[in-house]
């Protein structure tokens, strides 16, 4: 696979990760009853957040997988079980609690917790997104590093539009049209999920390529 494709590949999977059909109503509901401002100023913050949480994983990531032992390929196997776990959440139109436990869902609807946790971490720079980007930047240096956060960066800045226009999004999108286009994304994470965990378990048990 040429550098071109890894790093085209990397913003497809993250974007399936994130997922922003599903955080666009959490937002709705955890802003409608504040003004634009308000709105604006948790979109700042819950994108900035992503941003440094995301960013922090692509260029920390292989210190702490050296510093906890654990090796690349066993990094992809477990990585690639939880984006597996969140596509199966995807397929049935659900957050799922790899993303947000009810408890969390509950303090966000209530309006307990300002938004940025758990709107920005876990629901979007979670385990599956953390993950995701730690396996992307174990591959090279320090200029492969720095173009994955600028993939991470046209992301955030293509989320922080959503974000932004979800009161009017939500309200012209119905919710069977943004749950089939969670479901695609969701397939299409299964698919990436189950490649990533292959790849993972033919370097642990090479006997199996």
């Amino acid at each position: 696979m040429s550098p071109l494709q890894e790093y085209v590949r990397f913003v497809v999977t993250l974007t399936a990760v994130l997922d922003p059909f599903l955080a666009i109503p959490i937002f709705v509901g955890a802003t409608a009853a504040h003004d634009e401002a308000a709105q604006r100023r948790l979109a700042n913050a819950v994108v900035a957040t992503v941003f440094a949480v995301l960013a922090g994983a692509a260029v920390f990531g292989d210190d702490v997988l050296h510093l906890t032992g654990a090796s690349l390929p066993a990094f992809q196997v477990g990585g690639g079980l939880v984006l597996l776990l969140m596509a199966l959440a995807m397929l049935n139109a659900k957050a799922g609690e790899m993303r947000q436990t009810r408890e969390e869902a509950e303090e966000l609807r209530a309006g307990e917790v300002s938004g940025v946790v758990p709107l920005a971490v876990p629901l979007l720079a979670g385990p599956g997104a953390i993950s995701t980007t730690i396996i992307a930047g174990e591959a090279g240096g320090a200029t492969h590093k720095l173009l994955l956060i600028a993939c991470i960066g046209v992301l955030c800045a293509l989320l922080w539009w959503l974000l932004r226009v979800a009161h009017v999004v939500g309200g012209r999108i119905s919710t069977t049209g943004m749950n089939i286009a969670t479901r695609l994304l969701g397939l299409l994470l299964a698919a990436i999920a189950i490649q990533t965990m292959a790849v993972g378990l033919k370097r642990l048990f090479p006997g199996l390529a």
